[in-house]
């Protein structure tokens, strides 16, 4: 299968999503949990049949709560995501729920906002660290093979497509917070940066066979790139459709809290898949090309 002739198709797919995800993110912004903008976060179940989520807001309307965020979990229990609760606020909240309901706390938890800012600006240090290491990791790894593409292009590459695995993914949970309230907390942060880990062990297994191919003597080097991308498209999918196959079994079956974390890893990974097979290493031939034109 000759995978770079239709490179430029697999460009504008790549271009137009990610300008998408762009403008979403412009427009909607992301709905940040209290994880980073501190807050109270109360989880609780209903004995007998649960309320709709319009009649617990109308229950807790006499309180100045700020914007309150409701999510059904289970067959009979509440998430309620709001501003940031003392104690005597957190019983009157319990109370007041109580007075037509029989309910139970599970869990209560209060973030102030110094917490959440101190994380927000550590998530963001873990970030950049994080793609500077693995540019520089891949430019020494690939070093041996300086022509015809330098070794740090190969980081460049790969920190590309890396984007692309993030980005998109971003722009759908922007979409998804704007219109269904989906926040982005810890977890699903964790999940993307196991996306960066996937992404780039995907695109570091094409290098790989690349720098082998070369090496056995393969002269051209789109011929060396082509042919490592069929040698490595049955793994690639292979090991991809196992993960998916898991996470779409927690995202079904997993229960409300897994159900936003196993969708960012879902995402993540079926871009990186495609990110690593039909972006990245394209990318290092049309540079090539580019180089020897100029």
């Amino acid at each position: 299968m000759d995978f770079l002739k239709y490179r430029k198709i697999y460009y504008l797919f790549s271009g137009i999503l990610v300008l998408g995800s762009i403008i979403a993110l412009v427009v909607f912004g992301l709905n940040l949990g209290i994880d980073f903008t501190g807050g109270s976060i109360l989880e609780i179940e209903y004995k007998q049949e649960r309320p709709s989520i319009d009649v617990i807001k109308q229950e807790l309307s006499e309180f100045d709560l700020g914007q309150v965020y409701i999510q059904p979990t289970g067959e009979k229990g509440v998430i309620l995501r709001l501003k940031a609760l003392d104690e005597e606020s957190h019983q009157k909240v319990l109370n007041k729920l109580k007075e037509k309901h029989e309910i139970e706390e599970k869990y209560f938890e209060s973030i102030g906002p110094v917490i959440g800012r101190e994380l927000k600006e550590k998530t963001k240090i873990v970030i950049a660290l994080s793609l500077i290491a693995i540019v520089l990791y891949i430019a020494f790894a690939f070093r041996r093979i300086s022509k015809p593409v330098p070794s740090w292009q190969y980081g460049i590459a790969a920190l590309v497509a890396l984007s692309h695995d993030v980005l998109i993914p971003l722009g759908i949970f922007s979409v998804l917070g704007k219109y269904q309230g989906v926040q982005i907390t810890i977890p699903i942060i964790t999940a993307l940066l196991t996306v960066f880990g996937y992404s780039v062990n995907d695109s570091v297994v094409v290098f790989d066979r690349i720098r082998e191919n070369l090496i056995r003597g393969t002269v051209d080097y789109e011929k060396a790139v082509n042919q490592s991308l069929n040698q490595t498209l049955v793994r690639s999918v292979n090991t991809s459709l196992t993960t998916l196959f898991v996470l779409l079994a927690i995202f079904f079956f997993g229960g409300e809290t897994l159900k936003y974390f196993s969708l960012a890893l879902i995402l993540g990974i079926s871009f990186g898949t495609y990110s690593s097979l039909f972006l990245a290493s394209p990318l290092l031939v049309s540079w090539l090309h580019f180089k020897r034109k100029a």
